[in-house]
C-alpha cells in the first residue's frame, strides 16, 4: 500500500446553501464539496473528517478538517489548489502536515461558537443570512446573569435537540458563556469541550426569552436542572451561528506548515 500522510485544513465557509458539514446522498454539503475538490486536485478519493459537524445553514470561520493523502503536494499547494476548485462560499485558510495518529475530533480540547442577533426594529438586507432579527429590546445584563449558570460541568440534556443522535452522556463542560452588544448586534459567545446537537441554538433561544423578559432567571435555572431533552428553546435559526475556532493542546503551527 502506498505511503500516506495526514493533512489538516483550517476552513471558512458560508453555510447558507449547504445541508450541514456532513456528506449526504443528494443535498449539497461542505464535506461533499471538499472531497470533490480533493479528487480534482490529487486524483484521489479521500474521506474528510471534521472537528465539529456544523448543522444545515451554520457558518464557520475556523472549522478544522483532516484527511490522508498519498500526494506529495506542499501544504501551500493544497491551500491554493483546493481554493481553485472549491465554490466561492468555501475557503481553505491554512494547511498543515500532522502526525498520522492525530485525530482532529478527539484531540480537540474545546470549540468556540458565536451567535449573532440583529437587535433592531427593522431588518437588514446586508446582515440577512448571518444574524437573527429580534425586534424587541434585549436586556443584556439579564442574559449574562443567565449565562453564569451555564459555566462549568453540567448535564445539558434540556438544551439538546429531541431528535439528536443518541450519546452516552449529556454532560459537557462550558468554559465561557457571555453576551455582548456592539451597536445593533448582540453577540453570544460560548466555549466548551464539545456540544450536543442544537445545544447552542437552543441556549440562544432561551437567552432571548430572558432578554425579552419572557423568562425569569429562576425559570432558566429550572430548565437546566430539569435535564429534559428539548425543554429549552425555541431553537434559534441556523443563520446566526458560526463556529469560530477549534482549540488543540499544542499549536497547529508545529505541523510543518511550510512543507
Amino acid at each position: 500500500m502506498a505511503e500516506t500522510t495526514k493533512i489538516l485544513l483550517v476552513m471558512e465557509y458560508d453555510g447558507s446553501r449547504y445541508h450541514g458539514f456532513q456528506w449526504q446522498d443528494g443535498p449539497p454539503s461542505i464535506q461533499g464539496e471538499v472531497e470533490k475538490a480533493l479528487t480534482k486536485l490529487t486524483g484521489e478519493k479521500r474521506r474528510v473528517m471534521s472537528a465539529s459537524r456544523t448543522d444545515a445553514g451554520v457558518h464557520a470561520k475556523g472549522q478544522v478538517v483532516s484527511f490522508r493523502t498519498g500526494s506529495a503536494l506542499s501544504t501551500h499547494s493544497f491551500v491554493g489548489g483546493l481554493n481553485y476548485y472549491l465554490p466561492a462560499d468555501i475557503a481553505v485558510k491554512a494547511a498543515y502536515r500532522v502526525d498520522e495518529n492525530f485525530n482532529v475530533r478527539r484531540e480537540a480540547v474545546s470549540r468556540e461558537y458565536s451567535y449573532y442577533i440583529l437587535n433592531s426594529p427593522t431588518r437588514s438586507p446586508i446582515r440577512e443570512g448571518f444574524a437573527y432579527l429580534v425586534t424587541g429590546p434585549l436586556d443584556i445584563e439579564a442574559m449574562n446573569q443567565a449565562c453564569q449558570a451555564l459555566v462549568g460541568e453540567h448535564d445539558f440534556a434540556s438544551f439538546a435537540g429531541r431528535n439528536g443522535a443518541a450519546v452516552k452522556s449529556m454532560v459537557r463542560r462550558v468554559f465561557r458563556a457571555e453576551v455582548a452588544r456592539d451597536g445593533e448586534l448582540v453577540i453570544f459567545n460560548i466555549a466548551a469541550n464539545s456540544f450536543l446537537l442544537h445545544q447552542v441554538r437552543n441556549t440562544v433561544g432561551a437567552l432571548i426569552r430572558v432578554g425579552l423578559g419572557k423568562m425569569t432567571l429562576d425559570e432558566f435555572h429550572s430548565i437546566l436542572e430539569a435535564r429534559e431533552p428539548a425543554l429549552a428553546g425555541p431553537t434559534a435559526p441556523a443563520c446566526g451561528l458560526c463556529l469560530d475556532r477549534v482549540n488543540y493542546p499544542g499549536p497547529l503551527e508545529n505541523g510543518d506548515e511550510n512543507l
